[in-house]
């Protein structure tokens, strides 16, 4: 067993895990982040995305070890007093899932793609959501989303960077 410190969605938490532990199985499994899904265990999908560091990574192919000294934003951290992240209320207003199952990952991609390029094209939106698959919809209304949420933000608060809920 290895010791971890890590903060997660602003909590601070210090536990022992295997070192093969993937990230995704000790947020699930140890702190009860189930938001992180289980997608497909090979990095195909990005169901399992969260925020390491402010930066997307698929936490099925990072180690819990490897996450030690960090912060991870999971889906259950982007909301802030019950009200939804920016993200999270432009999926929710232009109906941009349908099962589901990819929504935590499509979002937190978002996100990232949002701080690394505040403006994007709609075919920016396309490439930077590569890696994350959605089997129920024809993803237009998950770039319609991405672009809202990108062009509210710009207009509440011009020059700011869009962030995960924990920083």
């Amino acid at each position: 067993m290895t010791r971890i410190k890590i903060l997660v969605d602003g909590v601070d938490y210090s536990d022992d895990v295997e070192p093969r532990t993937l990230l995704v199985h000790y947020l699930r499994e140890q702190l009860g982040k189930t938001g992180t899904v289980v997608g497909c265990d090979t990095s195909n999908c990005g169901a399992c995305t969260v925020l390491l560091d402010n930066s997307s990574v698929k936490s099925c192919t990072v180690l819990a070890v490897q996450a030690n000294g960090h912060e991870v934003t999971t889906i259950e951290g982007l909301a802030i007093d019950g009200e939804l992240h920016p993200m999270q209320q432009a999926f929710h207003e232009n109906h941009a899932l349908q099962c589901g199952f990819c929504t935590p990952g499509m979002v937190m991609q978002s996100i990232d793609l949002l701080h690394d390029n505040p403006s994007p094209t709609e075919q920016e939106v396309r490439e930077g959501l590569e890696g994350n698959l959605c089997r129920c919809t024809g993803y237009q209304n998950i770039v319609k989303a991405v672009l809202a949420a990108a062009a509210a933000h710009r207009e509440s608060a011009p020059g700011a960077v869009p962030s995960g809920g924990s920083t």
